[in-house]
């Protein structure tokens, strides 16, 4: 009884503040002669700001076409837009740069989603090894991270110097299917450098340098314990592929609109997606350095730290994970 009683006074909680939002919103464009969307494109700077307004005023609007405006197809954008001056009264020759801006954040919505659908399509395609061009791009991966070591076989445990469990990487791609191998690959060839350090340090991990402040916290055996211990490394391609699941949530869950909406003049596209792949993969490795792990045991509680940091960064709406190494040229675009 106390749970239906919960559940009526929150239903009516909402419709009471939907009700009272309309009001104000009415209110409002009396007073300033302006409608829900003149108003946030002419007082929110372009970005994540304005784009997530302009989303959740579309979607919560009581009009079909508006509501629908947010899944349309790219091509059909410039005519919804018209659709929508339109249905407000809004006459584009006064009002130019509205048309503009709409555009802009459409743009960014709808492609959004269509980044979703095409991450979700290569997650749900499985590594084929029968597939030329699924073997092609693991044996790159192979060349572009170790470009002076000849791989023996396409079976072999060499695949475990990058970071594979077995003699055969197919069966770890299993979770990720495709996008896996796709942003490894996109990593290992668009930042060649900056991925064969962080394979190296994988397999050859250095301790960090230990604080004044941290050395007083410890005891002199633990000290001494602590001074003798080896860092721990881990799986490259694993983590990768781990990286790939971090990516691929934050992704569908919304985390990333700011992200992509504040680089992305247009619509996000997958390079946007797999240069954020690269990001995250580059902040881990330091992340995981500054945790500095007992064991490969702790790898779960230090990506869940980490997630959440992100996470955190995220939710600040001039935020953009902006990364300062050479598979970020050319996406950037503030």
């Amino acid at each position: 009884m106390k749970h239906f009683l919960r559940m009526l006074i929150q239903v009516c909680l909402y419709f009471y503040c939907k009700f009272l939002w309309r009001c104000l919103k009415f209110v409002m464009r009396k007073l300033t002669g302006r409608c829900e969307l003149q108003r946030i494109c002419y007082n929110t700077k372009p970005g994540a700001s304005r784009t997530m307004k302009i989303e959740t005023s579309l979607k919560d609007s009581k009009s079909k076409l508006l509501q629908t405006s947010v899944s349309v197809h790219f091509d059909a954008i410039e005519k919804t837009i018209e659709d929508i001056m339109e249905l407000k009264k809004i006459n584009p020759d006064i009002n130019p740069q509205l048309g503009i801006s709409l555009q802009a954040c459409l743009l960014q919505i709808v492609g959004y989603r269509n980044l979703i659908a095409d991450v979700e399509k290569l997650r749900r395609e499985p590594y084929d090894s029968d597939n030329p061009q699924h073997e092609e791009m693991l044996l790159k991966l192979w060349k572009f991270l170790k470009p002076d070591t000849p791989l023996e076989s396409r079976i072999s445990k060499q695949w475990c110097e990058i970071g594979f469990q077995g003699d055969d990487p197919k069966t770890d791609f299993r979770g990720m299917g495709l996008l896996g191998l796709y942003n490894l690959q996109y990593f290992a060839e668009r930042d060649a450098t900056a991925a064969q350090q962080v394979l190296s340090d994988s397999l050859h991990p250095k301790c960090r340098d230990i604080t004044k402040e941290e050395i007083s916290k410890f005891s002199k055996a633990e000290w001494e314990k602590k001074r003798m211990d080896k860092a721990i490394g881990y799986s490259f391609a694993i983590v990768g592929i781990n990286i790939t699941d971090l990516a691929y949530n934050l992704l569908v869950s919304g985390a990333l609109k700011t992200h992509f909406y504040n680089i992305a003049p247009e619509a996000p596209t997958l390079s946007h997606f797999q240069q954020t792949f690269c990001y995250l993969m580059h902040e881990f490795h330091k992340f995981w350095i500054e945790e500095d792990p007992m064991d490969i045991m702790e790898f779960n509680r230090v990506r869940e730290k980490f997630r959440k940091r992100i996470i955190k960064q995220l939710q600040n709406p001039d935020m953009a994970l902006c990364p300062h190494f050479a598979a970020s040229e050319g996406l950037i675009n503030m």
